[in-house]
């Protein structure tokens, strides 16, 4: 129930540097195509209700991008995750898409962040997943930004990609799914004690009771982000701050218990039939350790191949001493770059 988690020496940091460049994808020119982000509203039903999912779209300025990414948050995380209002040069995973060519179509799912916020018991699974199936069908329409986009791939955080796994399983309508800070097997020790421990209603919240969310809304509780979602080792004290003021939100019960139960627990991620990239901070105490070994690529890949078909093309990879939140990690540059040598190898760059 997370969505729930050291740079080299300056000595080698020109190194890096350079190892960096050969490594990434670079875009089609020698200058980066200047980023547009505006943000848009989907209407959709869920169920029987009509809803509006509201979003950011960031595109590369002048191309015409050959896939859009539709991203969704972990729980108690806004669509702000994907473009903190801190340092987007180093840590926006929108920006840097769009820097490579890329669309990105980051959303806030029902009762989050600038979407419908219904009562939390009117919030399901099955809703969400709807939703998102129909934001898809926005994309591919150009009703989002007036781009009709030919390739959308599907990726979340945390309880966002146990979401992207039902909506990918239960409609077949994207070309990839990318997942992060999940596995099938996680840490149930620590995330009860995050639960028990990190979680209260948003009725009691500081930051957002003032929004008159109902006590079946939940969040995390002051200071307990950076325990539940960051390695201290790896995450600027910034990034931390930044989450808690911009990126914070939270996340219906009923929906998030029926999320965790079909993406993560049940067999449902074999259903899908489109390849699968999945990554995870080796120090997510989360989803690692235990019963999960995220001490390597392969290692990480072992344990998690049986929950995919082969018709997954199953690609995981390791960050390194990152935590639960590894896209605000200092490192997630790599893990961008990872991303983006395997959208370049299914076509989807």
């Amino acid at each position: 129930m997370r969505s729930l988690p050291l740079l080299a020496t300056s000595l080698f940091a020109g190194c890096a540097v350079v190892a960096g460049m050969l490594a990434a994808p670079q875009p089609a020119s020698a200058t980066a195509p200047t980023v547009t982000c505006t943000e848009a509203d989907v209407p959709v039903t869920a169920l029987v209700l009509p809803a509006t999912i509201h979003g950011q779209l960031c595109a590369p300025e002048g191309v015409t991008a050959k896939s859009v990414q539709l991203l969704l948050p972990g729980a108690t995380f806004n669509r702000k995750y994907w473009d903190l209002p801190y340092k987007p040069d180093q840590y926006s995973y929108q920006r840097d898409m769009a820097r490579n060519g890329l669309a990105t179509f980051a959303v806030d799912p029902i009762g989050i962040g600038q979407s419908s916020r219904p009562l939390s018991a009117l919030v399901t699974g099955a809703g969400q997943a709807s939703a998102m199936h129909q934001v898809i069908s926005a994309l591919r329409a150009g009703k989002v930004g007036g781009t009709r986009f030919g390739k959308v791939l599907i990726g979340g955080h945390s309880a966002g990609s146990a979401l992207s796994i039902i909506e990918s399983a239960t409609y077949h309508d994207v070309d990839g799914v990318l997942l992060t800070g999940m596995t099938h097997l996680p840490n149930m020790p620590v995330l009860l004690k995050d639960v028990a421990v990190g979680l209260q209603p948003v009725t009691v919240d500081p930051l957002l009771s003032s929004r008159g969310g109902d006590p079946g809304y939940l969040t995390s509780r002051p200071g307990e982000r950076n325990i539940m979602y960051f390695s201290a080792s790896d995450v600027e004290p910034g990034v931390v701050a930044a989450d808690e003021q911009y990126a914070k939100d939270q996340v219906s019960a009923v929906s998030l218990v029926e999320i965790i139960g079909l993406g993560l627990v049940s067999p449902l991620s074999r259903s899908i039939s489109v390849p699968v990239m999945l990554a995870d901070g080796g120090n997510d105490t989360g989803f690692c350790g235990f019963l999960r070994d995220c001490s390597s690529a392969q290692a990480l890949r072992a344990g998690e191949a049986p929950y995919f078909s082969d018709a997954a093309q199953l690609s995981v990879f390791v960050l390194p001493g990152a935590g639960h939140g590894l896209g605000l990690a200092e490192n997630a540059a790599d893990y961008r770059a990872a991303t983006l040598k395997w959208l370049h190898e299914h076509d989807f760059a």
